[in-house]
């Protein structure tokens, strides 16, 4: 999380510009100012909470229609001035229904791909023993490439039954022994979407 004391609150008269990020989709949800009160009671709480301006007090997204806005990170900007917020959203972020301020629906991208690469990243890194990931280090490159290949049979095997839901297990399970294996090589998602990019020229 951030460091409170780090953020230039006098910049902009002791309100910050804040924005909003729907922690697995990516969408910008919404703009709104804090203050170091409001910054702090986010943190603490681990909901948004923002200073409204119209109202000259602190205002916790969701205390009258109960869709608020839970943090998973605060990151601030180069210049200290502005703050990223990532949460999980509880319904829709906008007064109107909508999903965002923008009034735009839930979209679907690969945000979430990119948490659990982190996540494997952490725990890859910091070798914590009890993470199935680093169980996975440990047996090392070879294992976690016979791993990729039997969630590999798996899912043809599931793809030629008619469980949708093993189906869909089973092509979970690969895909994170695929990103495990990359990780294990040196490599992220990101240097295959490359190759995959260069493709389509």
């Amino acid at each position: 999380m951030i460091d409170i004391k780090m953020i230039d609150f006098n910049k902009s008269n002791g309100l910050i510009p804040s924005i909003i990020q729907d922690n697995e989709t990516l969408q910008v949800l919404m703009l709104g100012y804090m203050n170091e009160e409001a910054l702090q009671k986010t943190l603490i709480e681990g909901r948004v909470t923002f200073f409204s301006r119209s109202k000259q007090r602190l205002w916790t997204k969701g205390e009258e229609s109960g869709n608020f806005l839970n943090v998973i990170s605060i990151k601030n900007d180069c210049d200290n001035d502005t703050i990223l917020i990532h949460v999980i959203p509880e319904g829709p972020t906008c007064h109107t229904g909508s999903f965002t301020c923008w009034d735009q629906d839930k979209t679907t991208n690969f945000g979430v791909l990119l948490t659990l690469e982190e996540t494997i990243t952490n725990r890859w890194e910091n070798e914590d023993t009890s993470s199935y990931v680093a169980s996975l280090k440990a047996a090392g490159t070879h294992k976690i490439a016979q791993k990729v290949g039997e969630e590999a049979v798996e899912v043809v095997i599931e793809a030629l039954r008619s469980d949708d839901k093993l189906f869909l297990e089973e092509n979970a399970d690969l895909l994170f022994h695929y990103l495990v294996l990359l990780k294990a090589k040196g490599y992220e998602l990101k240097d295959v979407l490359e190759v995959l990019k260069s493709r389509m020229k």
